[in-house]
């Protein structure tokens, strides 16, 4: 009889103790949470950096805006470094595809235009003369017409440098262009090939630099490569930046670009 006293007490205290464990690890629906912690706002685009629309117009930053560039000394294919030009608001990224030798570019960025740029860029430090030149694939045939492509002589890496350039924008137009001194604005010579309107856009862009002239090169079916207009005259002190770059004319918003078969040369004439 005692014994069957003293397990029926045991159970009783057995019950009363797994209720009060499931109560203190039950979740208490009756209190609310405490409000989680203000959000850190995203970076804003200023106003003057979004591209043009019906509504809008993009003009020159402030003479005085500038964002540090994001350098990584991280080899890529024939590259020493990439840069995020200007640090656009969305990081940018590269990719090299070494059986089909090509390169894929994301990158966000206002502009590689006026008085300072914002781009992704690969990168080789080199002197003297230089041959460059490289097939362009946008893979959204259908984005935004002003994004571009770059072949890009830079002095630095800074978002203002000196630099001459050969762009091919996603309209189809390209162009030799000019930044003449640190902080300057650019400054170009415009190719229209019918863009939108007859899509037509080159197979392939070439940069040549001779000594301080550097004149641009096309090929716009397949055809030998051959010079296109004049050529425009820089003068750089060595050594400078040589590579590819792209930006989406956005930014804050990110886009892609494939550039394949890059032939770099320290030498004029080698373009091909």
């Amino acid at each position: 009889m005692e014994s069957h006293i003293v397990r029926s007490t045991v159970n009783q205290l057995f019950r009363a103790s797994l209720s009060v464990l499931m109560l203190s690890t039950a979740p208490h629906l009756g209190h609310a949470q405490a409000p989680a912690g203000p959000a850190t706002p995203p970076l804003a685009a200023p106003e003057w950096a979004y591209p043009n629309s019906p509504t809008h117009k993009q003009v020159p930053p402030p003479v005085d805006f500038h964002r540090p560039s994001k350098n990584f000394d991280t080899p890529i294919g024939i590259f020493e470094g990439q840069s995020d030009i200007g640090s656009a608001l969305v990081l940018g990224s590269a990719s090299y595809d070494a059986s089909t030798k090509e390169y894929t570019i994301n990158s966000a960025g206002y502009n590689i235009w006026y008085t300072r740029d914002e781009f992704r860029y690969l990168w080789k430090k080199m002197s003297g003369d230089v041959s460059l030149a490289a097939d362009i694939i946008y893979p959204d045939p259908n984005g935004y017409g002003d994004r571009k492509v770059v072949l890009v002589i830079r002095q630095n890496l800074d978002d203002d440098s000196k630099e001459i350039m050969a762009a091919e924008h996603g309209a189809g137009m390209i162009h030799l262009a000019q930044r003449p001194d640190k902080g300057l604005t650019m400054k170009d010579m415009q190719f229209r090939f019918g863009g939108s309107m007859a899509g037509v856009h080159a197979k392939r862009i070439g940069i040549e630099k001779h000594g301080d002239s550097v004149a641009l090169f096309i090929s716009l079916t397949g055809e030998p490569m051959h010079q296109f207009g004049p050529p425009m005259t820089l003068r750089f002190e060595e050594s400078f930046y040589v590579g590819i770059g792209f930006c989406s004319h956005f930014p804050d918003k990110s886009d892609t670009v494939v550039v394949g078969n890059v032939l770099l040369a320290n030498a004029a004439g080698k373009v091909q």
